[in-house]
């Protein structure tokens, strides 16, 4: 079971910092990408009915990450992240900025320092961050326009897409220990209706029936699912031939996902031993890209994904 989100929100007027410590009920990885991966940082920075739209990022040390605040009427505002420091899923350290369109800085606005550390705490990640401004009347006014409502409300954005993540994944656990492997497809919002063509085609029925976004357990502690998002399908299986097993889930942009050719479908393997599962996850991903190093889940699974380096996509998930 999830442990309660923490949440410290500090004005240090002394020293000119905002200091923060958040925790979030996912590994290291996953917290990590959503923080430094574009796609996921326009899905949470900002604070709703606000959203973040990117226009560039290199998210290395001297890098830029270009990005407007987008108001619903279509306003932006525009701001411009320097990146000076980065320890790969520990900590890094940026400038932030108001800026133009061209990512020219404006001068005339303050500039704060953000000194991001990441620390694993067994299920979950502590996220500490410290903003330094130049002069204690900056911090003020930031204070005073709402900043902690909004800062607030974009975490709450991020506990979406994570117990989106984790609950689905948790969805994907095999109802026995045998060995298998099922091919497991994401759609932009028609699942239902694709799995309808599939079932009929191959005249076999789902396991376990389909079952909605709105059948996740309400948790005190996160946001509820939006009522957008209530009738779309969380996970579907279905059994077609050769003992094989397609498994299905609407995949909306509003937690986390983004389907496109290439993302779409991905391998799940089930093997029989947490060692097989090791020797397959080495030998598959090597020269390829790690999503979700494998490691022990809360829900009992040792599960990984990655995208080869061929472009396929893999999940291993050996549940014990």
């Amino acid at each position: 079971m999830n442990k309660a989100i923490l949440f410290d929100f500090r004005v240090d007027k002394p020293n000119k910092k905002i200091l923060v410590e958040r925790s979030f009920n996912a590994p290291v990885a996953l917290v990590w990408a959503a923080w430094t991966e574009a796609d996921l940082l326009d899905l949470w920075w900002a604070p709703k009915p606000w959203r973040a739209e990117t226009k560039s990022m290199n998210f290395v040390e001297g890098g830029r990450w270009h990005y407007a605040m987008v108001s619903p009427e279509g306003e932006k505002h525009w701001c411009v992240c320097d990146y000076e420091q980065i320890s790969p899923e520990q900590h890094y350290q940026a400038i932030d900025a108001f800026a133009d369109a061209n990512a020219n800085i404006n001068m005339t606005m303050p500039r704060t320092r953000w000194n991001n550390h990441f620390t694993p705490d067994g299920e979950r990640t502590v996220v500490n961050v410290q903003i330094t401004f130049d002069k204690l009347e900056d911090l003020e006014a930031l204070v005073q326009m709402g900043f902690k409502e909004g800062f607030t409300m974009g975490m709450e954005n991020l506990d979406q897409y994570i117990n989106a993540q984790f609950y689905l994944r948790k969805q994907k656990k095999p109802t026995t220990n045998k060995v298998r492997v099922s091919t497991y497809l994401n759609f932009a919002g028609n699942t239902e209706e694709a799995f309808a063509l599939y079932k009929s085609v191959f005249g076999t029925d789902y396991v376990r029936g389909i079952q909605l976004f709105s059948d996740i357990p309400a948790d005190p502690s996160q946001p509820p699912v939006s009522e957008k998002l209530q009738n779309m399908v969380l996970h579907v299986e279905l059994p077609i031939t050769g003992g094989h097993v397609l498994m299905g889930t609407d995949a909306p942009e509003e937690m986390g996902f983004k389907v496109k050719a290439g993302n779409n479908m991905q391998l799940n393997i089930e093997p029989e031993s947490r060692a097989e599962a090791q020797r397959l996850f080495d030998a598959l991903s090597a020269g390829g890209q790690v999503s979700m190093p494998l490691q022990d889940m809360f829900w009992g699974a040792y599960f990984g994904s990655f995208t080869d380096k061929y472009g396929i996509n893999w999940m291993i998930n050996y549940q014990q």
